[in-house]
């Protein structure tokens, strides 16, 4: 019988990496072997929490569900064996931490003095930039990843969700109508991200699993989410972006959520990541529980917003 603590890890893998090969490497394992895994998985559960095609692996509403959970009992085994290892452990030293230049300001930021007075012999070095990193090449002890994780030297751990949102400023929405279908952005002014494939300056993804791409344009691009907010605050045009970015000016009426008739793309979640070729030590694991306490699972970032 397969025992149901390893078909957690093979789960747990391919929602990371939207791949059963993958995990199975990642996992030290032949691809048969987790294969075997997800479908006894599936058996016991009574439900699909895989969709498969032939070009990607996509999580079903069941899978997103249980997936929170499986994460968290794998978090919780990983800290009991930690504990077990080390009766204590003292969070010291430099921890040195990357992070999306949006996110690590307007998420990561405010939280990082609480962080401090729970652990006054850690010195936090917080680096921002928006390119993806090399955490073993460049020294960081973990990174703050959004998205799908594709690198399979990284362990990720999953912080929170990230839901995506439509909006414009009332005054665009007064000037150029509504928007009600995808079709109808060919006539809008759609500010792009310019490191997304999904939602760039020339297409954006709807659907949960991305696979309607709708052709847009507009007179702005940019490879920061907060300069395409500040535009459409300024009546420029629509934002298409993480909740994080645009849900406090939703919240305050400055910008309005525009509802089409496809379903928004649906983020994997926002991700800590740390190299897999060594146990994290205290700190990481010390600022990654402390995230994930903080954010909870409807981080401040979603709160007050209506569906």
């Amino acid at each position: 019988m397969l025992d149901k603590f390893t078909g957690l890890q093979v789960f747990a893998r391919v929602a990371a990496l939207g791949s059963l090969s993958g995990a199975a490497r990642s996992l030290g394992m032949s691809q048969t072997m987790a294969t075997k895994h997800m479908a006894a998985l599936e058996e016991r559960l009574g439900v699909k929490v895989l969709h498969r095609t032939t070009r990607r692996i996509t999580l079903t509403e069941a899978g997103r569900r249980y997936l929170e959970s499986a994460e968290r009992i794998l978090a919780e085994v990983e800290e009991a064996d930690a504990a077990a290892m080390a009766e204590r452990v003292e969070v010291t030293g430099v921890l040195r931490v990357n992070a999306p230049v949006s996110f690590g300001v307007r998420a990561l930021a405010p939280l990082l003095p609480a962080f401090a007075e729970l652990n006054p012999s850690l010195v936090v070095d917080l680096g921002l930039n928006d390119r993806t990193i090399d955490l073993v090449e460049e020294g960081w002890d973990l990174a703050i990843r959004i998205g799908r994780i594709r690198d399979q030297s990284l362990v990720a751990r999953r912080l929170a969700p990230c839901h995506l949102l439509l909006a414009a400023s009332p005054e665009y929405l007064r000037t150029h109508g509504t928007p009600r279908t995808v079709a109808d952005l060919s006539t809008h002014n759609c500010l792009g991200y310019t490191l997304s494939s999904t939602l760039g300056p020339r297409s954006w993804a709807f659907e949960t699993d991305g696979s309607h791409a709708v052709p847009i344009q507009g007179n702005l691009r940019a490879n920061n989410g907060d300069v395409l907010v500040a535009a459409a605050l300024a009546g420029q045009g629509l934002v298409y972006e993480p909740t994080f970015l645009v849900g406090d000016a939703i919240r305050s009426g400055k910008l309005c959520r525009v509802i089409l008739d496809r379903p928004l793309l649906e983020l994997p979640g926002v991700y800590a990541v740390y190299a897999a070729n060594r146990r994290p030590p205290a700190k990481v694991r010390a600022f990654i529980d402390f995230l994930v306490d903080r954010f909870g699972p409807t981080p401040p970032w979603d709160r007050d917003l209506t569906n």
